[in-house]
């Protein structure tokens, strides 16, 4: 907990004082103007703790308070120091490309107007964010396979994947959500983990009994509503969270298969975080897919979108999510260091799909860039041959 404390803080103030000396030298404000920016970045560089703090003993409209500025600044932070770095290795691209051919430094800068462009740019593509994190759409998956009986003419699966339920969550996003679920018409509902975010159990509480959970619970899904454990459960109090999932009307996989009559078999396992407070055996996921029948079709629900050597070829596919695509371009170059298969739904090795999902919610900033939350639609048809589109 320290160390991320400790990073946390290092990388997020860095962050803001590099912003905070380009700032100063475009626009060279005056020493009274100098002060309450530094005065700003500080706050702004201590609020995630502050309404972390503030969830923790309870204290919601503090929180709140705190969280819609705070995050907000976060993301247009994020984007605006990205373009001031792009712009900063055009500048030294440009100044060591004019020496060696002049032999000679360039006799002015454009750090000062590069910096003004960033900032401008990063103003439009933050409200271009904040705008695209409620543009929820449905992406529509279809795949063939010969193990469903061919007297079906499909099934149909929707995934919501890290909706992240919690203090910035508005009743209108699920509604629009709800909406596009419903106009689905699933057979089966499944939630791979990150349903909730955050501890609040009061006035504007996550709960069994709270309103959002009835909302979910609502959904027709005639074959089941399943759901499996993200690392943000466990963050955010794990007997808390599966009552809440629970009240939705999931039925939690953990480490847990079940064979539906439709001829689907589903396994779900729990995210690698829930080690940290419990003693669950490592090569659960290996032994649960071990343990499934080979001529069933076979769903793996999984947080992370991780796949084992062992498990790649047992299962027909994978529904996973957790990287949200990146949220926050140009994030998603990062997130491909860690997780090399994209978003979207791709082929393995060992012939097995995987699909990971950008997610239908937002972490920390509302706001998305070129990453709109999606549902995902997954239509599983009796076919001998291996078709997808």
């Amino acid at each position: 907990m320290y160390v991320f404390l400790i990073t946390f803080l290092i990388i997020y103030g860095g962050m803001h004082l590099y912003a905070f000396f380009k700032l100063r030298d475009a626009f060279r404000p005056q020493s009274q103007l100098t002060l309450p920016l530094i005065f700003w970045m500080i706050i702004m560089t201590l609020i995630p703790l502050l309404v972390r703090g503030a969830e923790r003993f309870g204290m919601e409209k503090t929180a709140l308070v705190f969280a819609w500025p705070g995050y907000l600044w976060m993301g247009f932070l994020f984007i605006f120091t990205s373009v001031l770095l792009f712009t900063d290795v055009v500048s030294h691209v440009y100044r060591i490309a004019f020496h060696l051919l002049s032999n000679r430094s360039p006799e002015y800068t454009l750090s000062r107007y590069t910096s003004r462009i960033a900032l401008t740019l990063a103003l439009i593509a933050s409200v271009y964010a904040f705008i695209e994190a409620d543009q929820i759409r449905s992406e529509h998956v279809v795949i063939a396979s010969s193990k469903l009986p061919p007297s079906m003419s499909k099934i149909r699966i929707v995934q919501i994947s890290d909706m992240h339920i919690g203090l910035l969550w508005q009743e209108v996003r699920q509604k629009r959500i709800l909406k596009l679920i419903r106009e689905a018409r699933p057979d089966i509902l499944v939630s791979t983990g990150d349903l909730i975010d955050g501890k609040l159990n009061r006035d504007y509480g996550i709960s069994e009994h709270d309103p959002l959970a009835a909302l979910l619970a609502s959904v027709p899904a005639p074959s089941g509503k399943f759901a499996v454990i993200g690392n943000h459960e466990v963050y955010a109090g794990l007997p808390q969270a599966l009552a809440f999932s629970r009240a939705a009307g999931f039925t939690m996989l953990r480490n847990q298969s079940v064979h539906l009559t439709c001829g689907i078999t589903i396994s779900g396992v729990d995210d690698p975080a829930v080690n940290q407070i419990s003693h669950a055996a490592p090569d659960a996921e290996t032994a649960l897919i071990n343990s499934v029948p080979r001529n069933s079709f076979n769903l793996l629900l999984k947080h992370r979108p991780d796949i084992l050597p062992e498990s790649d070829g047992r299962f027909d596919l994978q529904l996973s999510g957790h990287v949200h695509g990146g949220q926050i371009f140009p994030f998603n170059l990062l997130v491909r260091l860690k997780h090399h298969i994209p978003c979207g739904t791709t082929v393995t090795r060992a012939g097995s799909r995987i699909h990971i999902s950008r997610g239908t919610g937002t972490w920390g900033p509302p706001m998305r860039l070129f990453a709109p939350p999606e549902v995902t639609v997954i239509d599983i048809i009796p076919q001998p041959q291996n078709t997808f589109r």
